[in-house]
């Protein structure tokens, strides 16, 4: 890793609004984040609320709040309301003397505001990082004119996307450093294949929580126009949740076969089923600020299906990395996997081509551009200092 011209290890604040227990991608990113700035020898707190913070696997996190579940963005927040952070916040910043707090989505609840206001009172450069596009409703009831002097407290701004940056900056306009989210590349290379699932079927491949906004009725209706013409195909669904009313009305009334639910996995678990997939699908619908599946399954030797919505053309071009379809389309989602399935120099030539595109998200690149922006900021304010 780059290593910030300040001339010693950084002690870094990483602060997420979400419920450390409940895995999801912010949680996922801080986590692997904190790991390569350690690794580097910097010092890092991980700040969150938590509902279970017994099953946190990390000395150095700091448990803030009690979390409650709230309806975001077609998804479930799970957030902390508590009035009682602000003395806490305020003690902790003061004994832990921080070089940098690192917000992740800045205003998506109590205590990143908080944070907001008591780390610049600390003069504590402050780098906010915007995960979502098209997130919440509040910035369309006035939430905007309300937020806007927390705002002003970053120190530093960034996005993991193009399209979540033009979301975020048509709300709160400033310079955006686009820094991706990244993925454990050799994890999901590395991972053994499920052995009882090669057994001459096609795999067919969806991760993702049973959520309506990730598509799964587009694929299963696509997965029925396929079974009759394909019968040795067969689609794992890997993902919290329970499928919706949609969903089980497709499989009930076309009688699908081989459609395997396998529920919420371990994370060892989740690459085994990557590398087992021959062919990986995301059909969302829209609202994804980024393509972290998609980057999953490329490190995995996947070939890829996905929607053609922003957060996932930010990560792969049509016909090069994989293949993007219109979101909604079962015809056209159907097509492209039978694509998949009848050419198979066609998968092994976007596997090849995926493989190498990932090797830009591996974290330890991720994470170094991170760093190399704390010591931009860092830089900035020794300037300002002896000015």
């Amino acid at each position: 890793m780059t290593e910030v011209s300040v001339g010693r290890p950084l002690k870094v604040a990483l602060v997420s609004p979400y419920d450390h227990a409940f895995k999801g991608g912010v949680t996922d990113h801080i986590n692997s984040l904190a790991a390569e700035f350690r690794r580097s020898g910097h010092m890092v707190r991980v700040i969150a609320p938590c509902s279970d913070p017994e099953t946190v696997d990390d000395e150095d996190f700091i448990h803030m709040g009690r979390p409650v579940p709230v309806p975001s963005g077609g998804s479930i927040a799970r957030i902390t309301f508590s009035v009682w952070l602000r003395p806490r916040i305020k003690e902790l910043l003061k004994r832990e003397q921080f070089d940098i707090v690192h917000l992740h989505e800045p205003f998506a609840g109590v205590l990143t505001v908080n944070f907001l206001s008591l780390a610049e009172s600390e003069n504590i450069p402050i780098v906010g990082t915007f995960h979502t596009y098209k997130g919440t409703r509040l910035y369309k009831v006035g939430f905007r004119s309300l937020a806007k002097p927390y705002f002003r407290k970053l120190s530093g701004h960034i996005a993991v996307s193009e399209p979540a940056r033009q979301f975020i900056s048509r709300n709160f306009p400033a310079d955006y450093e686009i820094i991706p989210n990244g993925v454990q590349v050799d994890e999901f290379a590395d991972a053994e294949p499920f052995q009882h699932l090669k057994d001459g079927k096609v795999n067919l491949l969806f991760v993702g929580r049973l959520e309506k906004r990730k598509g799964l009725k587009y694929l299963l209706s696509a997965y029925a126009r396929l079974k009759w013409d394909w019968p040795e195909l067969r689609l794992l669904v890997v993902g919290p949740g329970k499928p919706d009313v949609d969903s089980s009305r497709i499989i009930s009334e076309r009688n699908l076969q081989d459609v395997v639910f396998l529920g919420r996995v371990s994370d060892e678990d989740k690459a085994r089923y990557y590398k087992t997939a021959d062919i990986f699908c995301s059909p969302a619908t829209g609202r994804e600020s980024f393509g972290i599946v998609l980057l999953e399954a490329m490190s995995a030797g996947a070939s890829v299906v996905a929607s053609s919505i922003a957060g996932y053309s930010s990560v792969i071009t049509d016909g090069s990395e994989g293949l993007l379809v219109p979101p909604k389309d079962e015809l056209e989602l159907a097509n492209a996997i039978e694509r998949l399935i009848k050419e198979p120099a066609l998968r092994h030539r976007l596997q090849v081509t995926a493989r190498q595109a990932v090797e830009e998200y591996r974290w330890e690149r991720v994470a170094a551009r991170v760093m190399d922006y704390y010591g931009t900021l860092l830089r900035s304010k020794q300037l300002v200092l002896s000015s």
